[in-house]
Formats: C-alpha cells, sequence, structure tokens
C-alpha cells in the first residue's frame, strides 16, 4: 500500500484507559476478601463506555485484563460473593460484634471529598465513628451505633459506589439518593439489586462499542505479571545496576508465553476475535518479552516515555519539564516486527494525579493549550500523542466522578478540527508506512514508574516473595515430573496468580496501604494452596507474613533537581516542585482506598542549603491549621523536631521558613539539623490536635520514614546526566 508523505493539519490523538484489578479470590473461602472488583464495576467501568455514545467523534483505547474480566463474570453468572457483599446483605440486628467493627472500619472506604461529605447522613455517620480509628477503639464506639445507623451505613456505603450517572438516571436510585436516610431493607436490597444489573451491562457494552469501531479493546498478561521479569528477575540489574536481586534466580520465560497467551485466548472467548494490542503489565518491556509477544501475534504493545528515552539514548525532556523535540516522542516505533507506542508521561499524569484538584473549565483549557503546544512544534506529518493511565482509580478525586470533566474535555475535543482520536490500530493502519524507517536497535528493559522495576524487586520484601515463588513454582515442577498422569492445572493457576504485579506493589518501600496485610495474606495463601494441591507440607516460613516493621521509605517519584520554591503558601507554577519527590498520602492505598487522609500530598526536595517540604491537604492547609498542628520530627538526626502551628497573632514554626495558605510550605536549612554533605536525613511529618499536639490524628508515612541523602557537590551536574 502507497501513503503519501503530504503534510497533515491533524494532531491524533489516542486515549489508552487501562481497566484492572488484583486478583482477589481467597484460594481456600472460595470468596473475594476485598469489593473493589465489585465496586468499581459499578462506578467506573460502564460509564466511561457509555459516556461515548453522546460523543461519536471520540475514539478511545480501553486495555481490559482478563483477571478482571474473570472475576466481573464470576460475580455476574456464578453469584460469587466478596466479605463487603456477605456483611451487607445481613440484617443489622443478625450482625456478630466483630462484623459491626468490620463495617466501622471498612465502610468508609470511599473519598471523604467527594463521596462522603455530599451526603450529609454519611458524613454525620463518619464524624459519629471518628476520622482517625483502631480496631480496640472502633470495638468501644460500636456500642453508639443504632441498627438503623448500620443498615444506612451499609445502604450509603453501596450507593456511593454508583457512578452518579446511574444514581441519576434510575428512578430507585435517584429515589434513594434524595432520602439519604433512614433506609429500609428492602431499599438496601435494592442497591445491591441495581449493582448487579450494572456489573452485568458492562462486558455487552463493550462489545457494542467495540462492533461499531469507536473503540480498540486491547488485553494484558492473565495475571498481570511483570513479564521482563518473569522472564528473568536478572533483566532488573539493566535499568538498575546497584540493585540487590533475590537469592534465588527467577527465570521462566514460559510463564511469560502461558500469561500472554491465556489472555488472547480468554479475551478471543468473550469478544469473538484477538486483539491487535497489548498493555504490558506497569508498561513493562524488555528485547526478549517483545519477541514473545511478537510470536504470538501481537501487532502493537506500549509503554512509557522514559523507557524511549533509555532505549535512543537521550533525555527527552529539559529541566523545566519541556519536551526538547516534541517529534522524537509521539511517533511510532519498530523492534523487528512489533510497533510500540509510548505515552506522554507528563499528560497523562496531569489528568491522572493533577486535574482532579481544578475547576474543570481550566483543566481542560490546560490540556489543549497542552496539545496545541505539541502541535505547533511538528512539522506536519501525522504525529501520534499517547495518553495513557489508569482507566478507574482517579476518577473518584474529580467531582461526580470525573463526569464533568470527561463530558467538558470530551466536547471540546470534538469541536477542534486540528485534533482527531484515533484508536492505536487505526493509527498504524493508516500511517505505518510513513514511520517503517523509525527502528529501535535496542530495548532498556523499565515500566512506566521510573523506566525500571524498583517497586516491584530489590527491597528485602520484594525479593523474599520471589524466593518464595521460586521456591513454590520449582516444587510444583518436580511433582509434575514425577507425577504426569496428574491434572496440576489447578496448582499452576494459584502461580500465575501469584505472578502478578499487584502483591510486590504493596511489599517494600514505594506505596502503603492500610490493607496490605490483605494482599500478604492473598499472596503467602495462593503459595500455600500450590503446596497443598501438590499433597506437600507448605513450608513454615509462608506462615510468616512479608512484611516487615519500620525502615526507610523512598518515594516512587525521586528527586530528580535542585527546587527554590517560593514560601508564599501557594504553587504559583507547575514548575516549581516539579523536580521535588513527592508521597500520594491520600492513594497511599491506592486501588485499595485507604481510609481518607487530611493531607493529600507530601512534597519535599532540596537546594544546596536548605530541605523544602510542601504539604496539599484536603482543605486549604490555612484552615487546617485552626484545628492541627504540623509536625516534622526527624529520624536521622535524632529528636530533631520542628512544628508549625496557628496562635492568636498568626502562626509560629519554630524559627523556620515557611508560607501557608492553600498548601503549607517549609525550608529546613541543613544547618539546623548538622548535617553535611551526603548525610542520610530521614523523617515522618504528624498531624497533631492544636490543643494537644502529642494526640496523632495522622502520621505520614503510615509505615517508616522518608528517606533524603544531603547533596554533594556535582548532584545537579549527575542529575542532568540521569
Amino acid at each position: 500500500m502507497s501513503i503519501s508523505l503530504n503534510m497533515n493539519d491533524n494532531l491524533y490523538l489516542s486515549f489508552l484507559w487501562h481497566m484492572h484489578q488484583p486478583y482477589y479470590k481467597d484460594p481456600f473461602k472460595g470468596t473475594y476478601i476485598l469489593p473493589w472488583v465489585r465496586l468499581h464495576g459499578t462506578k467506573d467501568y460502564l460509564d466511561m463506555v457509555t459516556i461515548l455514545d453522546e460523543y461519536p467523534r471520540v475514539k478511545q483505547n480501553f486495555n481490559l485484563v482478563p483477571s478482571l474480566l474473570e472475576q466481573l463474570i464470576d460475580y455476574v453468572d456464578n453469584d460469587a460473593r466478596d466479605e463487603f457483599l456477605n456483611v451487607t446483605l445481613k440484617d443489622p440486628s443478625e450482625l456478630s460484634h466483630g462484623e459491626l467493627v468490620f463495617i466501622l472500619e471498612n465502610f468508609f472506604l470511599a473519598n471523604w471529598h467527594t463521596m462522603i461529605k455530599p451526603f450529609p447522613r454519611y458524613n454525620e455517620l463518619l464524624q459519629k465513628r471518628g476520622y482517625s480509628v483502631n480496631k480496640e477503639g472502633l470495638s468501644r464506639t460500636v456500642r453508639y451505633f443504632s441498627h438503623q445507623d448500620i443498615r444506612d451505613l451499609q445502604t450509603l456505603f453501596n450507593l456511593v459506589w454508583i457512578d452518579p450517572y446511574f444514581r441519576e438516571n434510575d428512578k430507585g436510585l435517584k429515589e434513594l439518593t434524595q432520602k439519604g436516610s433512614n433506609f429500609t431493607e428492602d431499599e438496601k436490597h435494592y442497591v445491591i439489586k441495581k449493582q448487579f444489573e450494572i456489573l452485568r451491562a458492562i462486558i455487552p457494552k463493550y462489545k457494542e462499542v467495540y462492533e461499531r469501531g469507536q473503540i480498540e479493546l486491547s488485553v494484558s498478561p492473565f495475571y498481570h505479571p511483570i513479564l521482563p521479569l518473569l522472564y528473568d528477575t536478572n533483566s532488573a540489574i539493566v535499568s538498575s545496576p546497584g540493585i540487590k536481586l533475590p537469592s534465588r534466580r527467577f527465570s521462566a520465560p514460559e510463564d511469560v508465553e502461558a500469561q500472554v497467551r491465556m489472555g488472547l485466548e480468554f479475551f478471543e472467548s468473550i469478544f469473538g476475535k484477538r486483539p491487535s494490542g497489548l498493555w504490558p503489565s506497569e508498561g513493562s518491556i524488555s528485547e526478549e518479552v517483545i519477541r514473545i509477544l511478537t510470536r504470538l501475534g501481537i501487532r502493537w504493545c506500549a509503554s512509557d516515555e522514559e523507557v524511549l528515552g533509555r532505549s535512543i539514548g537521550t533525555v527527552l525532556r529539559d529541566q523545566s519539564g519541556r519536551l526538547k523535540e516534541p517529534s522524537l516522542l509521539y511517533r511510532p516505533y519498530y523492534f523487528e516486527e512489533m510497533s510500540l507506542i509510548f505515552r506522554d508521561h507528563r499528560l497523562s499524569d496531569l489528568i491522572g494525579f493533577v486535574y482532579s484538584g481544578w475547576r474543570v473549565e481550566e483543566a481542560v483549557e490546560d490540556l489543549i493549550s497542552q496539545l496545541r503546544w505539541i502541535h505547533r512544534r511538528l512539522d506536519g506529518r501525522p504525529y501520534l500523542v499517547s495518553i495513557i493511565m489508569d482507566g478507574e482509580n482517579a476518577w473518584e478525586y474529580y467531582p461526580n466522578d470525573g463526569r464533568d470533566f470527561l463530558n467538558a474535555l470530551y466536547r471540546k475535543i470534538s469541536s477542534e478540527e486540528w485534533i482527531e482520536t484515533i484508536t492505536i490500530s487505526e493509527y498504524l493502519d493508516r500511517f505505518a508506512e510513513i514511520w517503517k524507517d523509525q527502528r529501535l536497535n535496542k530495548i532498556v528493559p523499565g515500566s512506566w514508574i521510573n523506566a525500571n522495576f524498583n517497586v516491584w524487586i530489590g527491597h528485602e520484601e520484594d525479593n523474599l516473595a520471589w524466593d518464595h515463588l521460586k521456591e513454590a513454582r520449582d516444587e510444583l515442577v518436580r511433582f509434575e515430573r514425577e507425577n504426569p498422569e496428574v491434572d496440576t492445572s489447578p496448582a499452576w493457576k494459584l502461580i500465575y496468580i501469584a505472578e502478578g504485579s499487584d502483591w510486590n506493589w504493596w511489599y517494600g518501600d514505594e506505596h502503603v496501604s492500610e490493607t496490605q496485610e490483605e494482599f500478604d495474606e492473598l499472596f503467602r495463601a495462593n503459595l500455600i494452596g500450590v503446596y497443598r494441591l501438590i499433597g506437600k507440607e507448605p513450608p513454615s516460613s509462608l506462615l510468616i507474613p512479608i512484611l516487615r516493621e519500620e525502615r526507610a521509605v523512598e518515594s516512587s517519584i525521586a528527586i530528580k533537581g535542585f527546587i527554590t520554591p517560593k514560601l508564599d503558601g501557594h504553587v504559583s507554577s507547575y514548575f516549581e516542585w516539579l523536580h521535588a519527590a513527592s508521597i500520594d498520602v491520600s492513594r497511599s492505598g491506592g486501588s485499595m482506598h485507604k481510609t481518607e487522609t487530611l493531607i493529600e500530598r507530601v512534597y519535599y526536595g532540596f537546594d544546596r542549603d536548605n530541605l523544602y517540604i510542601r504539604l496539599d491537604g484536603k482543605t486549604p492547609m490555612s484552615e487546617l491549621l485552626s484545628q492541627f498542628v504540623v509536625i516534622v520530627k526527624f529520624i536521622q538526626p535524632d529528636s530533631v523536631k520542628f512544628m508549625v502551628k496557628k496562635e492568636e497573632k498568626g502562626y509560629s514554626s519554630s524559627d523556620l521558613r515557611f508560607g501557608i495558605g492553600q498548601v503549607l510550605e517549609i525550608a529546613i536549612p541543613f544547618s539546623f539539623l548538622g548535617v553535611k554533605e551526603n548525610d542520610e536525613i530521614g523523617f515522618i511529618i504528624l498531624l497533631g490536635k492544636a490543643d494537644s499536639p502529642d494526640e496523632v490524628i495522622e502520621r505520614i508515612p503510615l509505615r517508616g520514614h522518608i528517606k533524603v541523602t544531603v547533596p554533594g557537590p556535582y548532584f545537579e551536574a549527575i542529575m542532568w546526566q540521569v
């Protein structure tokens, strides 16, 4: 096919929404221990594709992970249950004391600002329970909750996890939303009935929109493993040369092929044909993995711009965060026979993490202006901007579950003639010939998080998990070799589940959740199940939690350069804190929906002389400090702490420079700490009551402490070369 190289006025834009949930089923109980497939099913999966009915010019890509689809089907076809649903369906009078405590502990796992506070009764129950809780306190508090209180809580928790679009357009749900309290058992069961109606509609709706060509569906390996590490854990050394590896090298290329093949076959069984594209779990690719994907018939896969930068040996962005040569990012590349698309990291993160706090009109205009800036710096060939991100967890941080933002964005895109949304396969069908010479000579293994695998390997917890997995898999292979007549497929399923990325997401320093223990137990339960299925005694080490106690925590977004913020309590520029590290406190539970926090995010960075810390609250920090004090407590050097508090005539801060307004910005001179270049410092941030600072309401991080190395004289020069 011959394609003209004429200049093209359009900027092509491809959204890929990645829909994924971990595999939550307990292998022994047969129930799901966590409810997020069901609740995200009612809040995110159906409305994200249904909204496209209103915007025929807008095309999208959706990546559906098979383990998510398997669980959805289990709910709608097999009457699957989760523990949250089990206690929801019980009349409050029938609940045990332990079940009542479970409800008080877990039924506020929703965004307080966007999902609880808009419902006065729900917010009242939250205040009655208290913002900071422990099991011992809940055991006493539960006596103050009447049966009607509990029934209202059961109903509201499930009601707010139904997308506002469905609450508004279903007569019964709309009436219950307006009623707001004093629900009956019948009304509670009506909410659950509607949840399952929504769940049943998800896959048929994706089929419908897929078949009419408005969306493309892609797939991931079945249980969402990190494919390069599954192929060989030693691949982590390439992107992180000093990384500490597990004591046992794990290498199972055949499992890479099995996980992908299972995903392709499962997808085909549902949608009637195999997908052209694959989103490798967490955008993780390597040369060996790409060759396997090619052999299995995958036409395209995608990763992150930082992986591209490392692979072509260049830094794509300047120190301000702007792309130096936009044309390098916005084109497909080829490694042997595979087409590779690399996402715009910055645009994806703006939607995922930033715009939720902006006015809708400002957010949409900012995104369009970013695209316009890109368009003006390209040479007229048909370039492709790829926005690839999680398709479910971002929206609870937006008002109205993100629908206002998406409606405004899709309206704007539909009205801009120079923007053409397109599916990835359609783009390749039309323009692959133009880019056929864009070849990658190598691929540096990496993921969409810092172009390495440090989230999933390298920490003692991560490495111990890999060792346990290796030992269980080796035992299964030995058993299979000695007993070829035995059907070992149930045991292999548990191995494949344990190979998923989500377990090690929670092990190590990078992510913290109040439900980490459930993940730890599930991972070990799957491996214990392998041994039991083959008649072997599980090693006693699997009875011991992998999670460790207090430790240093490093942000998954590392410090990338000096910062010199203006300490005025306002974020005057996106670039002011661009090179800082950050911890997303409100999402430290990620897909697990940790109990809500008063502090949303912590940024930290430095220049040659000062450590800078910024706190972003759910409400303006100037308001928050009318009730609380902020304490920065150092672990290294020990016993050093600073407090910021409000007093009658203003604020005091232990002689520190600071600014307070929408955010709190603090400068702590290294000289105050008595540290020198290359010393390690560690600190935690505490939120205490204003009238009783020792009564801690919130601790950041939840476990461990933040670690920073005092910069040396060549820090900036070194970072510029990375």
